[in-house]
């Protein structure tokens, strides 16, 4: 099948997509910005246009690439990122969205020392948003090492990872140039296009098969070497114990991810953030049950054999394009494939200014400058930052190659649940909770987690590991969040009971919970 492919007309439609979003970033993008400007886009999106871009940001490689390839190749069990991913944004909606927008300024940072102390809080929450971006921004580059791999007919590790490298590089420009502001935009015009895409692929599937999915899953059951085991659950985890933990992460991830929850400061007020929030999941929900047509249809048209061969470029993530290719010829796989390179670049644009403004605002600016720094310092600092970003999420995505997006992205999933989102929900809701309580929650969690991920089969052991001629895996799940996230709120509970709280504690705890539950107070804030 691979032998159809044209890398010529996948390089003119490549270039003509980069060209796109490369306008459009240089457009709206000002080189003297203000702090405001670059990290939020002044708060100038209204509810509808902040989800449309949070549906961007959050249908990630690991949503169109990843699932896709997990359901061609296991079925039941790949169809479980897609209900993850959807049901979690129930968490983010009615607990974090509009709390959240009220009570910080730039970032999660902000929310957590409202009412603790400034410095160790904002260094721990710096630390977790670092850990859980990295974690993003690899399997976003891994991603599209194997798909322009796919697409201009490379081999060889050396050329796919060139192609992660001009990945890297194209994301440093677009962060430094557009900021928020621009990434915000690519990300609202690379939703429509994923979306639109999506729907007109799954349709032409289901016209194959005359809008009988009944006929499509038996193809997929003739197709796959599992046979009936693919629309049963247990064919990629059979411990049910994994499988839960899978889910626990995905469901209970969402609402600690920070380029999602930064995402709430682009609005001018808290009803809008709710009103963003709503739009993503009515998006988000339509692109995953269309999921589930090109899972099926890839495992029936181009067959988990062809997916699961060494010598087919992108491996699992190559699915959604060779199904483009098996039922519209070389020019859609073209557009599908341009279409799913728009979204890399969007999503790791937003993980990288996410990243950068943790240090140069929570790190730089509260930390080691102590308040004491010029706005337009503190955006000359993001800026350099995101080179060093690109830099490290270059030799992570390099170290990644052939891993499965979608499951690099739940790892993400199980730091944020871990490490954020106890802190998050104790800091909005919990009078009592303290400093100590944070830190033992934020460095507890994400230690936890990042010690399990290292010593699991996903990293060493198997011949699918991150590093397969090595063998440490001593803890059995794939994903360590039925341990991780129980673990960040039980230490949060007890850290906070084992430390007393500062001497205007009860003050400050008043003003947040005024502030979170009217508004009143909150940054840019026009009405409540």
């Amino acid at each position: 099948m691979t032998e159809q492919i044209n890398p010529v007309i996948n390089m003119i439609v490549f270039g003509l997509f980069v060209a796109l979003t490369l306008v459009i970033v240089f457009r709206v993008s000002r080189q003297k910005a203000s702090a405001s400007e670059y990290y939020t886009g002044s708060r100038s999106f209204s509810g509808p246009q902040n989800g449309i871009a949070i549906a961007g940001d959050y249908l990630s490689a690991a949503s169109f690439l990843g699932i896709c390839g997990a359901i061609a190749v296991a079925g039941y069990d790949g169809f479980l990122y897609s209900i993850g991913f959807l049901v979690a944004w129930l968490v983010a909606l009615l607990l974090v969205a509009e709390l959240l927008r009220n009570t910080g300024k730039f970032t999660m940072a902000d929310v957590l020392s409202f009412r603790l102390r400034q410095r160790p809080v904002r260094m721990a929450a710096s630390l977790t948003t670092l850990a859980v971006c990295f974690f993003y921004l690899i399997a976003q580059m891994a991603g599209a090492g194997g798909l322009v791999a796919l697409l201009l007919g490379l081999e060889g590790g050396i050329a796919t990872a060139l192609t992660v490298a001009v990945v890297g590089v194209l994301m440093i420009v677009y962060v430094i140039v557009g900021g928020m502001k621009g990434t915000t935009w690519v990300q609202i015009i690379k939703a429509v296009l994923l979306v639109v895409g999506v729907g007109i692929l799954a349709i032409i599937v289901l016209a194959r098969y005359g809008f009988d999915v009944s006929a499509l899953l038996d193809d997929a059951v003739a197709m796959s070497p599992e046979g009936e085991a693919v629309l049963a659950p247990g064919l990629k985890y059979p411990n049910p114990v994994d499988f839960l933990s899978l889910g626990l992460a995905l469901v209970l991830g969402t609402a600690g991810l920070p380029h999602v929850l930064m995402r709430f400061y682009t609005v001018p007020t808290g009803k809008e953030a709710r009103r963003s929030v709503v739009w993503a999941i009515w998006i988000i929900g339509i692109f995953y049950l269309l999921t589930l047509v090109l899972g099926y249809g890839a495992a029936a048209l181009v067959g988990p054999e062809i997916l699961q061969d060494p010598s087919t470029p992108g491996g699992e993530n190559a699915a959604a394009p060779l199904l483009a290719l098996a039922i519209g010829g070389p020019v859609l796989m073209a557009v599908v494939s341009a279409i799913a390179f728009a979204t890399i670049l969007a999503v790791v644009a937003g993980l990288a200014i996410t990243a950068a403004t943790s240090f140069a605002h929570d790190i730089y600016a509260s930390v080691i400058r102590k308040g004491a720094v010029h706005p337009d310092d503190e955006v000359k600092v993001a800026r350099m930052t995101v080179v060093g970003i690109g830099i490290v999420s270059i030799v992570g995505g390099i170290l990644a190659l052939g891993q499965n997006v979608a499951f690099l992205v739940a790892l993400a999933f199980a730091v944020a649940a871990s490490a954020n989102l106890p802190t998050i929900l104790y800091s909005l809701f919990w009078q009592r909770f303290n400093t100590g309580g944070a830190l033992a929650s934020m460095l507890g969690g994400l230690g936890s987690c990042l010690v399990l991920i290292v010593l699991s089969p996903a990293v060493s052991g198997h011949e699918t590991s991150m590093f397969p001629g090595a063998d440490f895996d001593l803890f059995p799940l794939s994903n360590p969040g039925i341990v991780s996230i129980p673990l960040g709120f039980a230490l949060g509970i007890v850290g906070t009971l084992l430390t007393k709280p500062s001497a205007n504690h009860a003050e400050k705890t008043a003003e947040m919970e005024v502030r979170a539950f009217t508004g009143a107070g909150a940054e840019g804030a026009t009405e409540h």
